[in-house]
């Protein structure tokens, strides 16, 4: 089950649960919409590996499953910008 992890690990903004503009990787970093693709052009600067939106869980399910509390944060992101494609 995916964590739903509160925040943008880049800017550390806060994420609603419900926010359909939240991408994630494969572990689940999680980004919001602007730094997804403003700053990393759609892929995980700690994997590599592309980022596609976060599902959104029903609300139903979030009352038996909530999201995380625990934000994960790296202010050394901006530093690990992919090179761009080409």
């Amino acid at each position: 089950m995916l964590d739903l992890r509160p925040n943008c690990e880049c800017c550390d903004r806060d994420l609603a649960v419900a926010d359909p503009d939240v991408y994630i990787c494969t572990f689940e970093c999680t980004w919001c919409g602007s730094c997804a693709r403003d700053v990393h052009r759609m892929i995980c600067p700690n994997c590599a590996g592309e980022l596609v939106r976060r599902p959104v869980r029903p609300a139903e399910a979030l009352r038996h499953n909530p999201a995380s509390t625990v934000r994960v944060f790296n202010p050394d992101c901006l530093g690990r910008v992919p090179a761009p494609a080409g």
